[in-house]
């Protein structure tokens, strides 16, 4: 049976993808009425989110709703370059003054099993709960050449059904350890965006969308068929 697919928009370049995403955050945070809880997310479209979120030209947003965390984290300290949190730091919240207690970001540093269990409990205690389950407003996605997102991998699928709030993932290349919040959280978001540019994705997106037996094997295709998901694309990821 075919799956539905999500709401998508697909853009000219990775610049508009990160355009229509801001004013759509914009009016979502602004429409809360209460603060707005979202997981940020690394790679290369979220840096040009960051910059537009830090500029002038970006939406209006009322960023004193907004607390922020992370889908994923490198084991790394906050000022290596792996660090998502040391990004986000440089591009947006220095420059826009964003409240220090409003930013919850992973421990890098720290021990992984430790910091997943220490990123689990803040979360559980931050977050609005549905169901005895933390759930976060937002969780922004971006999708790797081999399907990962967050830093669940195809060859770590235990983390999709892991019930646990956050795990440790490895990355199947490097070895690198990452605090990842796990797939039923993940799952359990209010709303799910993703965020994909760029031709490595395009064999992976077709293949999401063709539903063929190997994309089952591919973390980001569960959230993609997920009713509170939005895709936010660029031509060179679709392929055309």
């Amino acid at each position: 049976m075919n799956k539905p697919m999500p709401k998508t928009m697909t853009l000219d370049t990775p610049q508009q993808v990160a355009e229509q995403f801001a004013s759509d955050f914009a009016s979502w945070v602004n429409a809360s009425t209460d603060d707005f809880h979202v997981a940020l997310s690394g790679g290369s479209t979220p840096k040009l989110l960051f910059q537009l979120w830090a500029s002038d030209t970006g939406p209006e947003t009322d960023w004193n709703k907004v607390q922020f965390y992370w889908g994923d984290e490198r084991c790394v300290p906050p000022d290596d370059p792996d660090s998502n949190y040391g990004v986000a730091n440089e591009l947006f919240f220095k420059p826009a003054g964003i409240d220090e207690k409003r930013i919850h970001r992973v421990l890098g540093e720290n021990d992984p099993e430790n910091e997943a269990v220490r990123y689990s409990q803040l979360l559980t205690k931050q977050l609005k709960s549905a169901e005895d389950k933390p759930v976060f407003d937002l969780v922004i996605l971006g999708m790797g050449g081999d399907g990962h997102t967050a830093s669940i991998f195809p060859n770590q699928m235990s983390l999709m059904d892991d019930r646990r709030v956050c795990g440790v993932a490895t990355h199947p290349e490097s070895g690198q350890k990452r605090v990842t919040i796990n797939g039923p959280m993940i799952s359990s978001a209010q709303k799910i965006a993703f965020l994909i540019t760029g031709s490595s994705k395009t064999e992976k997106y077709n293949g999401i969308v063709n539903q063929t037996n190997e994309s089952q094997t591919w973390p980001a295709t569960r959230f993609f068929h997920a009713e509170n998901t939005v895709v936010y694309l660029d031509f060179a990821a679709a392929g055309q």
